[in-house]
Parts: structure tokens; C-alpha cells; sequence
């Protein structure tokens, strides 16, 4: 008999901040979404986990499937968990970082993607929902 709870239960979604040192420049990988909300908008490769899913899996498999890169060693930094942080609904998510060696790693659109492309880190366009806290918090804790 399955359970039954009176109360609400939120997503879950992971997000990947990928970085790399280009010409002693910080480089971040976003995504241009398909997708609403926020379609058309830059944001951090990421989406909804699986039920039956660990966090850092949801997170090498959407990385890999908006981007094409695949990185086993992503390394789990922060949940930003702010009522309202996503328009859908109450979502949590799980941010995970990671880095490559070189801008040259193939990276593709694919998924719920229109676009990839590395930003400059002090170059940022407008990104969707929290992620530009989420880079925030990241330089804040030297995490890239």
C-alpha cells in the first residue's frame, strides 16, 4: 500500500556551475533555454531529478544532456532552497560544480537547449531564475 502525506512535497533539480581557465580568465558554461520558464533566457545546465535518482546521476546526466560534456567528477557545493525561486513551483536544488581543461571540449545544444556558450565570469548576461546568486555565492566561497 503506497503512503499517503498531508503534506506538500517539493522538486528537486540539480544545477551544473562548469567552469574553465581560459588565458587567466574564468569561463562559465550556460545554456540558452527552450523551454519557459524563462525561455530564451542563459541559465546553469540543470533540471529535475528522477525518482529513483541519486543527486550527483541527475546532475552528470543533465549536464550531459543539455551540453554534451561528460564529467564523472562533479563535486556537490550548495542547496538554494528560497520559496519562490522557480515559477513552477516549490523547487529545490542541488548545485554542483565542476571544470574542464580546455573551452575546446566539445559542447553541443541539445535537450531543452536552443544554445551553449562560455561566458567570461565578469561577463554575465541576465540569467534565469537564482543562478546569478548561485555564481555569487560560488565566487564568494572560491568555489571557481
Amino acid at each position: 500500500m503506497p503512503y499517503t502525506y498531508q503534506y506538500p512535497r517539493p522538486a528537486v533539480t540539480v544545477d551544473c556551475l562548469i567552469t574553465c581557465l581560459q588565458g587567466g580568465k574564468q569561463q562559465i558554461l550556460l545554456i540558452r533555454r527552450k523551454n519557459e520558464p524563462y525561455r530564451n533566457k542563459w541559465a546553469l545546465p540543470g533540471g529535475f531529478m528522477d525518482i529513483n535518482e541519486r543527486l550527483a546521476d541527475a546532475a552528470m546526466r543533465e549536464l550531459q544532456e543539455e551540453t554534451g560534456l561528460k564529467i564523472n567528477d562533479l563535486e556537490q557545493f550548495h542547496v538554494f532552497d528560497e520559496p519562490g525561486r522557480d515559477p513552477r513551483g516549490r523547487n529545490i536544488t542541488v548545485v554542483f560544480t565542476g571544470q574542464v581543461k580546455n573551452l575546446k571540449s566539445a559542447v553541443r545544444s541539445a535537450s531543452d537547449t536552443t544554445e551553449v556558450k562560455w561566458f567570461p565570469i565578469d561577463e554575465l548576461p541576465e540569467l534565469a531564475f537564482d543562478h546569478h546568486d548561485i555564481v555569487k555565492l560560488a565566487l564568494i566561497h572560491n568555489c571557481i
